[in-house]
């Protein structure tokens, strides 16, 4: 079955989107060429362009425009619309799907301690505290309870964005057992899981935690607000010091 107009755009615009705002715009677009499986040979061809302008860009070389995002976002789209559209599906549904549960998601363009980002939210360890020193490279902030009730075992795999080894913080939680629970089960593992909104973390999700070998945070943010603000500051930091906020 074909993509509607309307969720070809909304993908579209999704993708220019995150390219736009990214900081390092050329690896957010090699990023994205790299989900559609497509070489930079191909991408030059459906442009009409040399394969070096495209790795001009992708390494920083140069800065692309809106003008460029905006034809490359479509060629890499028509390409796999003449592959059969499979990919297309499944990202426009889950672009439908995750629009209301997750709440930000971010790539570090160097690797943060666990450490760092466990100070920055406020957090109290409370499982594999001697783990807190493994590189993180991302985070995602998940509403728990939209999670819960909308998400299914596929879709939870946009969750992890362009790796597994980041934080899952897991927001508007009530004891922790569900999130627990979901990360014990899902075939990929995080490297980290902060939750925020229980005064009291179930003990069971304490044990999963531990079996998985994986720290267990509970931020003691006040708002999921001023925590998505601290998370945004210590991004920024990493893009324009080189260095996470809160690390060695």
């Amino acid at each position: 079955m074909a993509v509607s107009p309307s969720m070809r755009e909304a993908l579209a615009m999704r993708i220019a989107g995150e390219v736009i705002l990214s900081n390092v715009p050329g690896r957010t677009l090699k990023k994205w060429r790299g989900i559609f499986n497509i070489t930079q040979a191909r991408m030059a061809e459906e442009l009409k362009i040399s394969p070096s302008v495209i790795s001009d860009y992708e390494g920083g070389r140069r800065s692309p425009g809106t003008r460029y995002v905006k034809r490359l976002v479509e060629g890499m789209i028509s390409i796999e619309e003449e592959s059969g559209g499979r990919l297309l599906r499944e990202l426009t549904r889950l672009t439908r799907t995750t629009a209301d549960v997750i709440i930000d998601i971010k790539e570090f363009p160097v690797s943060a301690e666990a450490r760092a980002i466990c100070k920055v939210v406020d957090g109290v360890p409370l499982a594999c505290k001697e783990l807190l020193e493994r590189e993180i490279f991302g985070y995602t902030v998940i509403d728990s309870v939209r999670a819960i009730l909308t998400l299914s075992g596929t879709d939870f795999y946009q969750v992890f964005g362009s790796t597994t080894e980041r934080a899952l913080i897991f927001v508007n939680v009530r004891t922790g057992r569900s999130p627990m629970v979901a990360v014990r089960v899902h075939p990929l593992k995080t490297r980290m899981v902060i939750l925020h909104g229980p005064k009291e973390v179930d003990e069971l999700a304490v044990q999963l935690a531990e079996v998985e070998r994986v720290p267990l945070v509970l931020s003691r943010m006040p708002t999921v607000d001023g925590l998505v603000s601290s998370l945004n500051n210590f991004y920024r930091s990493t893009v324009t010091k080189g260095t996470p906020l809160g690390g060695q």
